[in-house]
């Protein structure tokens, strides 16, 4: 592995430790409603993206917010000590993809069936703090002076 590639991979596992991320696999919701739930979540604060979840007619809006409720409770259990106010998270990644469809046949007239497709979908949210990722930026920025001057 070249140099270049090692630092990329490294510098994305240094990314990933600071993404809290929750998946919800085939939730027997279509993908195109549960899109439009994640439309209206996605680069939210999680307390304003958890009130329009709470207040949203949607049945999807449901397992979204127990999916929010999760990465949540993942931020806690990496950062213990550190209050969730202080930590300004808000919902950095959402994105629905199509999972198993079940096909099921419905009796037409004249001896015919008609296929029913009951679709299914894989959930990705994933949250990032504001707070930790000025910091790292700073950081970084200064690593990068430091490396230029010598």
């Amino acid at each position: 592995m070249g140099k270049r590639k090692r630092d990329r991979a490294t510098a994305l596992k240094e990314a990933r430790k600071r993404e809290y991320r929750a998946v919800l696999r085939n939730d027997p919701v279509s993908p195109r409603k549960m899109r439009v739930v994640a439309d209206m979540i996605r680069g939210l604060d999680v307390n304003k993206a958890l009130d329009i979840l709470k207040y949203s007619q949607k049945e999807a809006s449901r397992r979204v917010e127990k999916l929010i409720l999760s990465a949540i409770a993942n931020w806690q259990e990496k950062n213990e000590g550190v209050r969730l106010e202080d930590s300004q998270l808000y919902v950095k990644e959402v994105y629905v993809d199509a999972g198993r469809t079940l096909k099921r046949l419905r009796p037409a007239p004249q001896g015919r069936a008609y296929r029913i497709r009951k679709r299914s979908n894989h959930i990705t949210v994933v949250l990032d703090s504001l707070v930790l990722s000025e910091n790292v930026t700073a950081e970084e920025t200064e690593n990068a002076e430091n490396t230029n001057i010598e």
